[in-house]
């Protein structure tokens, strides 16, 4: 097996460098022609010089640039003519030539700079075969290896022959059995490069005959929608997560997995989130039918696992489409390889994947986005594989239980910006999941800088839903309340439902006609859209024989307590049942537009001086604009900036082993609002004292600063100490994308040794923790101060 090792690029260089554009075809003159133009050259000259008319050629359009190509042109052939043999830059180029427009592509240079020269980069692949595209990968590494291992050799022969116009034709023309009969065969590559042909209409067309349902379900089948019912708590708050079941339940929504997100990555936090999941499902006997979830690291899964046995069901993994991609994951092949040998019972593995992400990652390695995708699934294919063989090994039936979720929209606008390009985005992966042999799932999501609203994603939802896919996210609202992103409600799993005919998996549609919440004719009953209903249920089963009327009083005691910290919970609808509670809708539409304001916010030009001896210094970010749209702006000091700390440095003289750093982020409210910042530094500085670390005297404000900003000053101020054993840190505090309300900040805590700060771009976020949803409303600063210390001491302890 080949391994990659990661290379980074310095600091100050391009993460994804300008690569060249096609050379025009060359200009011919002959001899004649020559001798002519010698002879006529001066009168020639001068003629020219009086034609006022007659100026110089345009040059090509930026972007990859194919003007015209050969009828029949295969890319290996224009290669040949253009390039008088293969050039592995502009293959990389003309294959993500051929991907309809996203920001993404474009800040790798690979986008195509027309749509004549998107046209021809796609005539160019559609004329070339399956097999010579195979004979020349666009990049390999260890991951490229092990995908290519997971492809049957049989079923890959059959068609290597043939162009990727002929299979385009052939998943359009021909039945889900003749299709599947192909599938295992082709490569992660290749439907990578399939989806790239195909309109949007016929991606759907595609998306909509090829189905992967999870063993013993519907879910995944033909006509069906499932959802995750996704109880994030800014907090990790029990109460919070297990009343946004009752209400996902209460709208007959929730069939795939309760998968929460978890603020804090701390085994017994984990641990704790794990069980009140699990306590829901099995106090209501359907723990056989969907598992649960928390969302950490897989280790941190599976070190919970370990100290409670049965606490945990399905497991949780992001997956990247490299093994650099991987590794700032903190996820390596033998790891992951190994993981998935242990999943021998009924649930197997969960992963999350998304357009882009590994480009912002500093993974791009020179091909597209589409393709990365790809390759992810194509992981995720293998580990699909060895669950198998493992349940086999195990002496039990083949069958596992192992989907992938799409979160389509989640980086930002530096990966695409509109409405149109998240739709288009969704497809390609639609049809990539499914061609994989997989069960996926969206999350069709806008960060709040993307130039898509809350009224955008419910024609996004149309748009997507005739391909489909096997489930959505659903929460209360729109709006999470801890990751502070757009993404599906439970009334629009309602409104999907009743628009698209979509069935909810057979077994928890029966539930919840046993739970009262739709009639024996599948109409929802006077108990639809009501929580409290769903929690008298639960109390029931758990035992309780008080008064209904005193366990509803309770039910709306600990909703509001719940709303209080923050999280929506929807009761009953709006003129239609898949219409948002009037009132809640305008309060989440005022959320919105606070985010709006937020993202654009500044640091007040007083700020550096209300925190004592504070040295300011800015990134390569033009204005906010420039931070927004284009993110390694700001993970870069400027030259001043860089020439300030070292002068910090000299004055600390290696003292120190803690400094703060203190950055706008995506949200500068998070750090200006009465009651945020203040109460944290005073209680992190107490802990850190008591602890015995050093912590710099001065905190270093970061304007424009994204994460890795952090890891750059990190770098100036430990990379070249002596001591070069000794740990040194970055708490970096920074505000969090806004969206919640809470104008929450999270704290990045770094503590490499120094020889690693020493070189440069080797710290990354695969080695740093973080504490999130920081603020007086939710996880409060005085607490976060301790837990920032705890995991500290965990770092420097290693």
């Amino acid at each position: 097996m080949k391994t990659m090792h990661r290379v980074r690029p310095r600091r100050g260089a391009q993460r994804n460098p300008t690569l060249p554009s096609p050379r025009w075809d060359p200009v011919v003159m002959r001899r004649r022609t020559f001798m002519k133009s010698v002879m006529l050259g001066g009168s020639a000259l001068a003629l020219a010089s009086c034609r006022e008319d007659i100026k110089p050629p345009a040059p090509p359009p930026p972007g990859v640039y194919v003007p015209s190509v050969k009828e029949g042109e295969s890319l290996f052939q224009y290669l040949d003519r253009t390039r008088g043999g293969f050039d592995p830059t502009l293959y990389k180029q003309l294959i993500g030539a051929a991907n309809a427009y996203k920001e993404g592509d474009d800040a790798a240079h690979l986008a195509a700079a027309d749509d004549t020269s998107r046209a021809n980069a796609r005539l160019l692949l559609s004329n070339t075969r399956i097999g010579d595209l195979r004979a020349h990968p666009l990049f390999e590494d260890g991951l490229f290896t092990l995908i290519e291992q997971g492809v049957d050799t049989s079923a890959a022969d059959s068609v290597k022959d043939w162009t990727l116009g002929e299979l385009e034709r052939f998943l359009l023309d021909r039945s889900e059995a003749e299709i599947k009969s192909v599938m295992s065969g082709l490569s992660s590559d290749i439907i990578g490069c399939i989806v790239k042909l195909m309109s949007n209409e016929e991606l759907i067309a595609v998306g909509s005959k090829v189905f992967n349902p999870l063993p013993g379900s519907r879910i995944g089948s033909k006509g069906y929608l499932g959802a995750r019912i996704q109880p994030n708590s800014p907090t990790d708050h029990p109460e919070d997560i297990r009343w946004q079941v009752f209400n996902g339940w209460a709208f007959a929504v929730g069939d795939v997995l309760l998968g929460t997100n978890p603020v804090s990555s701390e085994v017994e936090s984990v641990r704790t989130v794990e069980n009140a999941l699990r306590d829901v499902l099995e106090t209501f006997g359907i723990a056989d039918v969907m598992p649960h979830c928390v969302l950490a690291h897989i280790d941190i899964q599976a070190e919970v696992e370990k100290l409670e046995p049965g606490s945990t069901a399905l497991w949780f993994q992001s997956l990247g489409g490299t093994e650099g991609a991987n590794q700032t994951f903190d996820v390596t092949l033998p790891k992951m390889l190994g993981h998935a040998a242990a999943r021998t019972g009924k649930y197997g593995l969960y992963f999350e994947t998304g357009q882009g992400a590994d480009g912002t990652n500093g993974h791009g390695n020179g091909f597209d986005m589409v393709v990365h995708e790809s390759r992810k699934y194509g992981f995720a294919r293998v580990l699909q594989q060895r669950v198998a063989q493992a349940q086999l090994g195990a002496g039990g039936p083949a069958a596992p239980w192992v989907h992938l979720n799409d979160v389509a929209g989640f980086i930002g606008p530096e990966v695409f910006r509109t409405r149109e390009q998240l739709v288009r985005c969704c497809l390609e992966d639609i049809v990539m999941g499914k061609l994989h042999g997989l069960t996926l799932g969206l999350d069709v999501c806008s960060t709040l800088h993307m130039e898509v609203n809350l009224d955008d994603l419910d024609w996004c939802l149309e748009q997507i839903m005739p391909a489909n896919p096997a489930y959505l996210m659903a929460l209360p609202t729109k709006n999470d309340p801890m990751l502070s992103y757009l993404t599906t409600a439970f009334q629009d799993h309602v409104r999907i439902r009743e628009r698209f005919g979509y069935k909810v998996d057979d077994r928890m549609w029966a539930f919840f006609q046993e739970l009262g919440i739709l009639d024996a004719h599948g109409a929802p009953t006077t108990h639809f859209g009501d929580p409290t209903w769903v929690y008298l249920q639960y109390q029931r089963r758990k035992g309780d024989t008080r008064p209904d009327e005193e366990l509803l009083t309770e039910a709306r005691r600990q909703m509001a307590q719940v709303r209080q910290r923050g999280v929506w919970l929807a009761e009953g609808h709006g003129t239609h049942r898949w219409d948002l509670n009037p009132d809640l809708d305008r309060e989440i539409r005022y959320l919105y537009d606070d985010a709006k304001k937020s993202i654009h916010a500044e640091l007040p030009d007083t700020f550096t001086s209300t925190l004592s001896g504070a040295v300011a210094v800015v990134t390569g970010s033009k204005d906010r604009e420039d931070y927004i749209l284009h993110p390694p702006t700001g993970e870069q000091l400027t030259d001043e900036a860089v020439e300030s700390l070292r002068r910090l440095r000299d004055t600390h003289a290696g003292q120190y082993d803690v400094q703060l750093v203190i950055s706008d982020g995506l949200n500068a409210y998070a750090l200006t609002d009465e009651g945020h910042l203040a109460p944290y530094l005073e209680r992190v500085r107490t802990e850190l004292a008591a602890a015995g670390y050093e912590v710099a005297p001065q905190p270093i404000v970061v304007r424009s600063g994204r994460v890795r900003a952090g890891y750059h000053v990190g770098e100036v101020l430990y990379g070249s100490l002596p001591d070069t054993d000794s740990h040194r840190a970055i708490l970096h505090i920074i505000g969090e994308r806004p969206g919640s309300g809470h104008h929450a900040y999270s704290v990045y805590i770094t503590a490499p040794r120094v020889s690693t700060w020493s070189r440069e771009g080797e710290v990354d976020h695969d080695i740093t923790r973080v504490v999130s949803g920081i603020a007086d409303t939710a996880l409060t600063p005085s607490t976060a101060a301790v837990d920032t210390v705890r995991i500290l001491e965990r770092l420097t302890a290693a």
